[in-house]
């Protein structure tokens, strides 16, 4: 069995971090090394999805409530404008395995990718 994801020991209480939104099934918190003016991470409460593809064969209602949530945190933190990442694999930059969406926002143009 492989160890908890660190989203999954957050969730737990066993990591500390601030978590600024949640619902039935996700949560959203803040980055730890943002790469935007806001860069809140939105996190379903399974495990079960390593990546958006595995959530939108597996559970398309959970990633409508990610989006969701999404959405909320953006016009919550900033003016509504935002943009929603979802890396998939290690080549595109995903270091956790437990599905999770960046929403960036503040100041962005279509050259800035945060990095």
């Amino acid at each position: 069995m492989s160890e908890p994801s660190i989203f999954t020991r957050i969730l737990q209480g066993e990591i500390p971090a601030e978590i600024v939104a949640e619902t039935e099934n996700a949560f959203a918190i803040r980055d730890i090394a943002p790469q935007a003016p806001v860069h809140l991470l939105v996190i379903p409460k399974t495990a079960q999805y390593r990546n958006v593809v595995e959530l939108a064969a597996g559970d398309p209602d959970l990633l409508t409530e990610v989006v969701g949530l999404a959405n909320s945190v953006a016009a919550e933190h900033s003016d509504g404008d935002f943009r929603l990442i979802f890396n998939t694999g290690e080549g595109a930059g995903q270091t956790v395995f437990h599905v999770h969406a960046h929403v960036l926002a503040g100041g962005l143009n279509e050259k800035s990718m945060g990095g």
